[in-house]
C-alpha cells in the first residue's frame, strides 16, 4: 500500500475523522504571522486615515484584509498541495531562476528596513514607559532580548510570546477604541460606502486607498506564514482546514485590532486636529481625553506590536533567505539537509535583520514615522514582481481542484494592475 493510501485509510477511520475536527480548531502559526504583519505600519496609517478621513475610507481598510488573506491562503494552500511537496520558494525557482536570487535578496533588505523603525519605535516607547529618556539606550535592549529569544530556535516558545503580546495588544487597543466611544453608524457607512473623500492633510485620500491596498498584495512578509506553518509540522493536504481556520482567525485578529487603532484616530486625533509625525503625537491626544492611563495604554500596546514585529521579521525572514539561496545553491541544501537553521549562514542572516537596524536608532538619525514612509516606498517597488509569480504558480494544472477559484483570479489580477501602478508612481515621484 502506498504512503497516500495508508494516509487516506488512517484519515477514514472514526478516531482520526475526531482528531482532524478538534485539530482543525487549533490556532498556531497565524499568531506569529499576524502580529509579525502588523508592525508600525499598521499602526501609523490608520492613525493617519482615521485622523484625516474618520471612517470614510474604512472600505479600504475591509478590502485590503480581504486581498492579503486571499494571497497568502493562494501561497499557503500551494505549499500544502502541490504534487512536489516543495516550498514556495521552490515553485518560484521552476519559473524562473530570477524568483529566489530577487526574492532572497529583497528578504534581507526588507528584513534590515522593517526592523529598523521597529526596533526605534520600540526604544522610544520603553523611554517612556520607564521614564528614562534614553531610546537608543532601549533599542539596543530591544535587540538583545530578540537575540535571547530567537537564539532558542525553537517555534512554541516563540509562539507562546506572540500569544501573551497578543492578547495585551488586543486588550490595549479594544479599551482605547471602547474609551473612545465609537460611531456603530460612521464605521458601518465607510465599509459599505466606497467613498472617496476629498484630500486632507499631508496625504490624499487616493493615495492612502491605494497604498492600503497595495502593500499587502506582495509584500514579502506574505511569504513568512508557510514557514511557520511548516514548522508547525502542516505539510500535506490533510492541513489544509487546519490552516485555513487558523489563517482566518489571524485576518479576524488583524481587523479587531487595527479597526481599534483606526477608532482612536477617528475620535480623537481627527477631532483635535492632530497631524501625526511621531508617537508622541497619538500619545499627547490621549493623555488630553484620558490623562496618563490613556498614554500608558497606548505605549503598551504599541510596544507589543512593535516588539513581536521584532521577533517575527528577524526569526522568519532569514528561513526565506536560506531557502532562496538553496534553489540557487543546491549543493547547500545537500550539505546542511532541509531544516534551514542548521545552514551557518541563517545565524548570520538573523544577525543582519536584528542587529544593523541599529544603526537607525543612533540619536540625530529619521524618526520612526519617516522611516515608515521611506520603507513603504521601497517595499512598493518590489510587489508586482511577487503578484506576477503568485499568479501564475497558483493556476498550474499540476495543483488540479487546489487551482484557484475565478474569484482569487480576479482579485490576484486587480491586485497585480494595482502594484504594476503602485510602483511605477513611485517611481515617477521620486525621479520627477
Amino acid at each position: 500500500m502506498s504512503e497516500n493510501q495508508e494516509l487516506s485509510a488512517q484519515v477514514n477511520t472514526p478516531i482520526q475523522s475526531k482528531k482532524r475536527m478538534l485539530q482543525g480548531l487549533v490556532i498556531g502559526p497565524g499568531i506569529i504571522y499576524v502580529l509579525g504583519e502588523m508592525g508600525a505600519g499598521d499602526l501609523i496609517n490608520a492613525s493617519i486615515s482615521g485622523a484625516s478621513y474618520g471612517y470614510s475610507l474604512m472600505w479600504v481598510l475591509a478590502l485590503s484584509l480581504i486581498i492579503r488573506y486571499v494571497i497568502v491562503n493562494i501561497i499557503s494552500r500551494y505549499q500544502l498541495c502541490n504534487p512536489e511537496g516543495i516550498t514556495i520558494i521552490s515553485a518560484f525557482n521552476q519559473l524562473h531562476r530570477f524568483f529566489p536570487i530577487f526574492i532572497g535578496i529583497y528578504a534581507l533588505i526588507m528584513g534590515h528596513l522593517y526592523t529598523s523603525y521597529m526596533i526605534s519605535g520600540s526604544g522610544e516607547t520603553l523611554a517612556w514607559l520607564f521614564g528614562v529618556n534614553y531610546p537608543f539606550l532601549w533599542s539596543v535592549i530591544v535587540v538583545l532580548s530578540s537575540l535571547f529569544v530567537i537564539g532558542k530556535n525553537v517555534f512554541n516558545t516563540i509562539e507562546n510570546i506572540m500569544k501573551g503580546l497578543l492578547v495585551i495588544m488586543t486588550l490595549t487597543f479594544i479599551g482605547l477604541a471602547i474609551w473612545s466611544t465609537p460611531s456603530v453608524t460612521g464605521i458601518i457607512k465607510g465599509t459599505i460606502g466606497f467613498d472617496i473623500p476629498e484630500d486632507v492633510g499631508l496625504y490624499g485620500a487616493s493615495l492612502i486607498a491605494i497604498s492600503l491596498i497595495g502593500a499587502v498584495g506582495g509584500s514579502v512578509t506574505n511569504f513568512l506564514y508557510p514557514y511557520y506553518m511548516k514548522e508547525k509540522g502542516w505539510i500535506k493536504p490533510d492541513h489544509k482546514k487546519m490552516q485555513r481556520n487558523d489563517l482566518i482567525f489571524a485576518t479576524f485578529m488583524s481587523i479587531v485590532i487595527v479597526l481599534a487603532i483606526w477608532v482612536v484616530g477617528a475620535e480623537i486625533l481627527g477631532p483635535n486636529n492632530i497631524v501625526v509625525s511621531e508617537l508622541e503625537d497619538i500619545s499627547m491626544a490621549l493623555s488630553l481625553h484620558f490623562g496618563y492611563l490613556g498614554s500608558f495604554m497606548f505605549y503598551i500596546g504599541v510596544f507589543a506590536i512593535l516588539y513581536s514585529s521584532v521577533i517575527a521579521f528577524a526569526n522568519g525572514l532569514p528561513k526565506i533567505a536560506i531557502d532562496a539561496l538553496h534553489q540557487v545553491k543546491p549543493e547547500r541544501r545537500e550539505k546542511y539537509g532541509e531544516k534551514f537553521e542548521n545552514d551557518p549562514l541563517f545565524k548570520w542572516f538573523c544577525l543582519f535583520i536584528l542587529v544593523t537596524p541599529i544603526f537607525w536608532s543612533i540619536p540625530g538619525g529619521p524618526g520612526m514615522v519617516t522611516m515608515v514612509v521611506f520603507v513603504n516606498f521601497i517595499g512598493a517597488i518590489g510587489l508586482p514582481i511577487i503578484a506576477v509569480g503568485v499568479l501564475v504558480l497558483s493556476n498550474q494544472k499540476k495543483l488540479g481542484k487546489f487551482r484557484n477559484n475565478w474569484f482569487e483570479n480576479v482579485l490576484l489580477v486587480g491586485t497585480t494592475i494595482l502594484s504594476i501602478w503602485i510602483a511605477i508612481k513611485a517611481v515617477i515621484d521620486t525621479f520627477a
